[in-house]
């Protein structure tokens, strides 16, 4: 069908993940530091990530996609803030150790193919599900830019150019001092020089996913 869906111009778009955070539909995702349109069908054509762009990235257009699939955007938001079921019990689902940023060395065999998560220290506190969801099957590392008051740049684009990494995930608290982590991972993947699928997740305070 022929219907208004967004388009997002790449070489204007400066990665800053803003968009991704505004769109409650979940169809953006940040993909090699830029946005993308990763479900066309999540895309309703309200555009609330239009006025969170600050470069004037994203435009409307008319063409053939398919229709806005709302039972589908609707069951990926129930299964990411479902509870989990009283009395079960949590197992840990972390593979390697340790995962301070400050601490993990540049290189390791774990990170070999590994699906990188980097997540703020209080993410964990504050979404329930954070070992399930998160943590399992990838490789941990963690920390807090406000107070370990450092950049964490240098060490992660070592990380990044010296191993064979396939993902990223990033896990941030909606607060402003979380954004220091989303931004060191960015200049990163720059400095790193190569292009690796990458994604942010925010959390709400309230342990919601944003």
């Amino acid at each position: 069908m022929k219907r208004r869906i967004i388009k997002i111009n790449e070489e204007k778009c400066n990665g800053c993940g803003a968009c991704a955070s505004a769109c409650h539909e979940g169809a953006i995702q940040m993909v090699n530091g830029k946005a993308h349109l990763m479900r066309e069908d999540y895309c309703d054509g309200l555009g609330d990530c239009l006025p969170a762009c600050p470069t004037g990235a994203i435009t409307f257009e008319e063409r053939e996609a398919p229709a806005y699939n709302a039972e589908a955007v609707r069951l990926a938001k129930e299964k990411q803030t479902a509870p989990k079921a009283e009395n079960t019990v949590c197992t840990s689902q972390l593979s390697q150790w340790p995962i301070q940023i400050k601490l993990v060395p540049v290189t390791a065999p774990y990170f070999d193919g590994a699906d990188l998560l980097i997540a703020a220290d209080c993410t964990a506190y504050a979404y329930g599900n954070f070992h399930s969801e998160f943590i399992q099957n990838r490789i941990t590392l963690i920390g807090c830019p406000k107070l370990d008051n450092i950049d964490y740049t240098e060490k992660l684009a070592n990380i990044l150019a010296g191993n064979d990494i396939r993902s990223i995930t990033v896990v941030r608290m909606v607060v402003p001092c979380c954004g220091g982590i989303e931004h060191a991972v960015k200049r990163a993947l720059q400095a790193s020089g190569k292009r690796i699928p990458w994604q942010v997740i925010t959390i709400s305070t309230d342990g919601t996913i944003l």
